[in-house]
């Protein structure tokens, strides 16, 4: 594949600005799509506008694709019997290692997490008792062995009438970014989620997604533009700043993804342009291209690698071809879900497959997300971004949106 641009090579201290704290948003607006709305048109032109205009500002032969996840109480706080106070993370189930059934256990799971002040807690069970409703039982936590720089963690309980769920949607809470340095309020349960997510797994909101309202969604809908979904659970890594100087050293974080078979199929026919909401349904979407390409390479691992997008022998298909690829492979396995996860790293030297426009928020300095913004239109991402703070517009996960398009 050719690039103008070697994405290893790329120094993260040139995706550097000054971010005042003024500008970070610690709350969102109590109206949603109220919030400002900074549009970069596909001949380069920038416009200031409100987020509930966005119905209009779609391009009339746009497909508009959002992430359905929902965000879970993932922050659990016990106690060990010292008073010692152990924080424990849930970053993804382990076993089961399916998402649903992890959710439905009704005895026991383990997943990965990282552990607060794990040095307090180095063997034995952490203890505390639950009550959902009518029912009641002791939930129990006990540290294994390391995954990576995160722990397993074995939760059990003696009482069948309760799920997983139910457990950490009682005594847990929404893991609210840390950039906000503050601790989670009530107020989060609601805000910290979209109208429009329904499957649990996420441990932080695609936040692009949060603006949107059922009168935005009524009126997008009213103009003829389709909305198709996607599923990709936002792990922690997402926070995960850029280390390294050069892009070429830093570890992308895996996340799930999982896409209906009919809404691949959909995609492929589609002769519509593809605005993303957000990037996490950016990284999915590009990701079905690269998984097409693989299944025809016979390489498809059920993970697409980090940079297996700029390799010298990723076979270039036509974006329908690569789609079609999944749907053919999911027929034949009688599957109607592509379940998969994705390491894809979007950067200066990415060629964009599938989306066309985006609906996103104002990226941290020296991330992986301002990368792949300034994958897609270039180096004016800097001045877009000075004007904001100039305005300004408010930053970060309850800030202010952009609309993208090329």
């Amino acid at each position: 594949m050719n690039h103008d641009e070697n994405p290893k090579e790329i120094s993260i201290s040139d995706y550097d600005y000054p971010l005042p704290d003024a500008c970070i948003a610690k709350h969102p607006l109590a109206q949603r799509d109220a919030c400002r709305l900074l549009v970069r048109d596909a001949d380069g032109a920038v416009s200031d506008r409100v987020f509930s205009e966005l119905p209009s500002l779609l391009p009339a032969d746009s497909v508009l694709v959002y992430n359905n996840t929902r965000v879970i109480n993932a922050r659990l706080r016990m106690h060990k019997d010292s008073g010692a106070l152990i924080e424990i993370f849930c970053l993804e189930p382990v076993a089961p290692s399916d998402y649903a059934l992890a959710f439905a256990s009704r005895e026991c799971c383990s997943w990965s997490c990282f552990v607060g002040n794990s040095k307090r807690w180095k063997q034995g069970p952490l203890e505390q008792r639950v009550t959902v409703g009518a029912e009641s039982t002791v939930f129990r936590a006990e540290r294994g062995g390391r995954i990576g720089n995160a722990f397993e963690v074995r939760f059990s309980w003696d009482n069948p009438a309760l799920t997983f769920a139910s457990i950490i949607g009682a005594i847990g809470e929404i893991p609210i970014p840390p950039y906000l340095n503050r601790s989670t309020e009530e107020s989060d349960t609601t805000d910290y989620q979209t109208v429009f997510g329904r499957i649990d797994g996420s441990v932080a909101a695609p936040t692009a997604g949060l603006h949107f309202t059922d009168s935005v969604l009524e009126a997008i809908e009213a103009r003829g533009i389709p909305r198709l979904e996607v599923t990709l659970h936002v792990g922690a890594g997402t926070f995960q700043p850029v280390k390294s100087d050069a892009v070429g050293e830093h570890e992308m974080h895996s996340e799930f993804i999982a896409v209906d078979r009919d809404m691949i199929a959909a995609l492929a026919s589609e002769s519509r342009r593809v605005v993303a909401v957000g990037t996490t349904s950016v990284r999915t979407l590009e990701s079905l291209y690269h998984i097409g390409c693989l299944m025809a390479q016979g390489r498809w691992s059920g993970e697409v690698p980090q940079w297996y997008a700029y390799s010298s022998d990723h076979p270039d298909l036509p974006v329908e071809e690569a789609l079609h690829t999944i749907v053919r492979t999911l027929d034949a396995a009688g599957e109607s879900t592509l379940v998969g996860a994705t390491r894809i790293i979007i950067a200066p030297g990415y060629r964009y497959r599938v989306v066309q426009g985006m609906v996103t928020n104002f990226h941290q300095p020296r991330s992986t997300l301002l990368l792949l913004v300034s994958a897609f239109i270039g180096p004016s991402w800097r001045a877009l971004y000075d004007h904001a703070l100039s305005v300004p517009y408010r930053f970060l996960s309850y800030g202010d949106a952009c609309l993208l398009l090329r």
